[in-house]
C-alpha cells in the first residue's frame, strides 16, 4: 500500500527498482545481498513486513522470521554496500497506557509479538548500520482500488448492513499513504539520520475513523453503535493508545502534516466517489 503512493513519486527523481515479497524473499540473507547490492543503491527503503498482528500471534517464529531477521538482511546488505535504509515501524511498539499520543522520546513496551518483532527489527538497523532513517506511522489508509483495509471495509460494510459496531476504547493516528510517503520523498535527502513519527495530525477512535468515512461518503442509512473493544476476542493485544505526535519533525522546524479528517476527505473523495 504504501509501496504504491512512494514509487511514483521517487521515478520523478531517481532510478528505483521496486520488488515484491512474491520476487525476492527478505528472509533469505544471501539473495538480499546480492539483490541489493546489484543495484548499487544510495537509498533502500524497507517495506516488506509480516503484518497480520494476529498472525503474528499465533505464529511468533514466522513473525521474528520475516520482521527481524528479514529486516537484518536488508540492513546487512545495505551496510556491505553504503546505502542508506529506511524501516518503517508503527505505533504498536507501545505499550498504549499512555492518555496522550506518544513522541519519539517515549519507551518502546510492545505488547504484541507483531510489536515485539517490528522493535527486535529496529534494533537491527541501529545496530548493524549508522546511515538510516526510521519512521514510525500508524493505521494507514490507501491503496485505491486495491485498498482491503478500514476505509474500504466500512464503506463496503455499510452499504450491506443496516448497522456496524465499532470499536471506541483504541486511538491511533490514521495516515495517508501519500502524505506519507511524501514526508519520506521530501526527507531522505537531508541526511538528518534518526527516528522520527510521521502521521497524520491528530488521535481518533476506529469509532471517530468510521464515522467520518461515512460523513464524507454520504452514508446516511447506516448506524454506528459504539462499543468496547472487549465485545471482540481476538489473538493478539492491541494498545489502547497508539496514536503518535511527529515531535522531531516539530523540533526541526518542519510544517506540521495535514489533520487525517482533511487526508480522509481528500483519499475518499478522489478514489471512491
Amino acid at each position: 500500500m504504501l509501496g504504491r503512493a512512494l514509487v511514483p513519486l521517487l521515478r520523478e527523481r531517481y532510478k528505483v527498482f521496486p520488488e515484491d515479497l512474491e520476487e525476492r524473499d527478505i528472509r533469505d540473507p544471501s539473495l538480499m545481498d546480492s539483490e541489493i547490492c546489484g543495484c548499487e543503491p544510495r537509498f533502500v527503503i524497507h517495506l516488506a513486513a509480516m503484518t497480520d498482528v494476529d498472525g503474528c500471534e499465533l505464529d511468533p517464529d514466522e513473525a521474528y522470521r520475516t520482521n527481524a531477521l528479514g529486516t537484518r538482511n536488508v540492513a546487512l546488505a545495505c551496510r556491505r554496500c553504503d546505502a542508506v535504509m529506511v524501516y518503517i515501524n508503527t505505533g504498536s511498539v507501545y505499550n498504549g497506557t499512555k492518555q496522550s499520543p506518544y513522541t519519539e522520546y517515549d519507551e518502546p513496551d510492545p505488547i504484541s509479538v507483531y510489536g515485539r518483532s517490528k522493535l527486535f527489527g529496529e534494533i537491527e538497523v541501529r545496530s548493524l548500520l549508522s546511515k538510516f532513517y526510521i519512521f514510525y506511522t500508524c493505521w494507514m489508509f490507501g491503496g485505491g482500488s486495491v485498498d482491503s483495509k478500514f476505509v474500504s471495509k466500512i464503506i463496503k460494510l455499510a452499504g450491506e448492513k443496516d448497522s456496524l459496531r465499532i470499536v471506541n476504547d483504541k486511538f491511533g493516528s490514521p495516515t495517508y499513504t501519500a502524505d506519507l510517503a511524501g514526508r519520506i520523498d521530501s526527507f531522505i535527502e537531508s541526511g538528518l539520520f534518526g527516528k522520527y513519527h510521521c502521521v497524520n495530525s491528530g488521535c481518533a477512535s476506529r469509532f471517530d475513523v468510521a464515522r467520518e468515512i461515512l460523513e464524507i461518503a454520504g452514508i446516511d442509512n447506516c448506524e454506528l453503535v459504539p462499543v468496547p473493544s472487549s465485545e471482540f476476542s481476538y489473538p493478539a493485544p492491541r494498545p489502547v493508545m497508539e496514536a503518535m505526535k511527529n515531535y522531531n519533525f516539530e523540533l526541526i522546524g518542519h510544517e506540521p502534516m495535514r489533520s487525517w479528517q482533511e487526508a480522509l476527505e481528500e483519499y475518499i473523495k478522489s478514489t471512491w466517489l
